[in-house]
């Protein structure tokens, strides 16, 4: 075919348009993978895609998420970590937000929120927020169920006894712990027994924080019957008399042991008081799951049960073998001493009670939840950025009040990922691979080089 000046004119067209129709295509593709995402998840276990839980979860938050990573830039290990987890997530509600901060540059924000650990995860929604330090599946998608939920959760301090103020500013107050509730939904009210004998409407729990001065009879009797009735109870203690809370701690069948928890394992991390107790592991509790962090707790005593009682105790903190109840005076050498009463450790710091309950004109037995902490200072304003006090505190205030659901999600495993071969199968591929297949191309090389020598 011979070619003439018109037809190669043509040619030259059909190749500059092929070229610039090429070129917008690549651009339209560019331009829809910037606003469009589709993935595909061809992983033999789906590990790559949220389970139906997660979406239940996320289709029920009516609003923007906030997802604020604090992790340093130069740990790019974690944000890319934290990015794997959250990118099913934003596929799934586009409104959901991830922002990275550097700790190092906000120290301020850190303390404010208690960050303890580089990767630390703080949810926000609807001016609510979660803090996590469980980087999975499960651990974001109960945080997200958490903010989800819109009931209404009241918590009520008792007054009247030098009580800690739940949002004071004074060292001894519980306020930086208040607010932080306040962050999570919860709703802060204070009752004086004296003042108003009748309780608020709509109590989810109780907490009495550390009194300094005796209740009457007639306020514990207030108590005792809110018990009666199924209420939730959180009591914290402190070393000394019970400040007429005995028939409390009766009814409760528990007993505070006397004197203050001596804990020598404080001098390692240079801390000179002998009385301030740390708790490094924790016993199997949802109030513990997620805990890594050690606790503080300043002049704490330890607690007994054994007593008769409906409620079913089960300890939740629990000191290390090395400590002891000191009955004696906190000054000069300070030495265990049985036969003064005093008890070794491991001692029990805190226990939960619960019992089944049913309410007249309902169907269904309710769970009643009580709490008894043997230390106050914990949860106080100048102690509650130690470690995992405040993560500890709010736990249980999340258990005590019933929102501790937990969506057990399974971790996605990727089946054989090992391949395992016999002896002899490895015996059969190396000779296959280092003698068979060059002396099979060099004899097909040369059959070619013959069979074009011979034409």
């Amino acid at each position: 075919m011979k070619l003439d000046r018109h037809l190669h004119q043509q040619i030259r067209l059909q190749n500059w348009l092929f070229t610039i129709l090429f070129l917008v295509l690549i651009g339209l593709l560019g331009w829809l993978s910037q606003h469009y995402a589709t993935a595909w998840d061809w992983t033999a276990s789906g590990r790559h895609t949220l389970s139906e839980a997660s979406r239940k979860v996320l289709d029920t938050l009516k609003g923007p998420v906030t997802i604020t990573a604090y992790a340093r830039e130069e740990n790019q290990e974690v944000r890319e970590r934290i990015r794997d987890l959250v990118t099913p997530y934003q596929r799934r509600k586009p409104d959901l937000t991830l922002v990275f901060v550097n700790p190092d540059l906000h120290p301020d924000k850190v303390r404010e929120l208690g960050i303890t650990m580089d990767g630390e995860l703080v949810i926000e929604y609807q001016g609510r927020q979660e803090k996590l330090t469980d980087l999975s599946e499960a651990g974001l998608t109960n945080a997200l169920l958490r903010l989800a939920s819109s009931e209404q959760r009241t918590l009520v301090f008792v007054t009247g006894h030098g009580e800690r103020d739940p949002l004071g500013d004074a060292n001894f107050d519980l306020g930086q712990f208040g607010h932080a509730l306040q962050q999570r939904g919860f709703k802060i009210e204070t009752w004086n027994p004296v003042q108003h004998p009748k309780l608020p409407e709509g109590v989810t729990a109780l907490v009495i924080a550390s009194p300094q001065t005796a209740y009457l009879p007639g306020e514990v009797k207030l108590l005792r019957d809110y018990l009666e009735k199924g209420g939730n109870l959180w009591w914290l203690l402190e070393p000394g008399d019970l400040k007429g809370l005995e028939p409390l701690a009766e009814q409760l069948g528990i007993e505070p042991l006397p004197g203050t928890i001596v804990d020598p394992s404080g001098q390692i991390l240079g801390i000179a008081d002998p009385t301030f107790v740390l708790v490094a592991q924790y016993p199997p509790h949802p109030i513990t799951r997620n805990l890594r962090n050690l606790s503080l707790f300043p002049g704490a005593r330890a607690l007994e049960s054994g007593g008769e009682s409906a409620f079913h105790p089960t300890p939740f903190l629990e000191t290390l073998p090395r400590t002891w109840t000191e009955t004696g005076p906190l000054e000069g050498e300070i030495r265990f001493d049985p036969d003064q009463g005093e008890r070794e450790g491991p001692l029990t710091l805190g226990l939960t009670l619960t019992r089944e309950f049913q309410r007249e004109g309902e169907k269904e037995p309710v769970r009643q939840r009580i709490v008894v902490v043997g230390d106050g200072d914990f949860l106080t304003n100048t102690y509650l950025g130690n470690g995992a006090n405040q993560d500890l505190g709010l736990n249980t205030v999340q258990w005590l009040t019933h929102q501790d659901r937990f969506i057990d999600i399974p971790a996605h495993t990727a089946p054989d990922t090992q391949l395992n071969l016999s002896p002899l199968a490895l015996t059969l591929i190396a000779f296959g691979f280092l003698l068979l297949l060059p002396v099979g191309l060099l004899a097909c090389g040369g059959i070619l080089w013959w069979r074009r020598r011979r034409a």
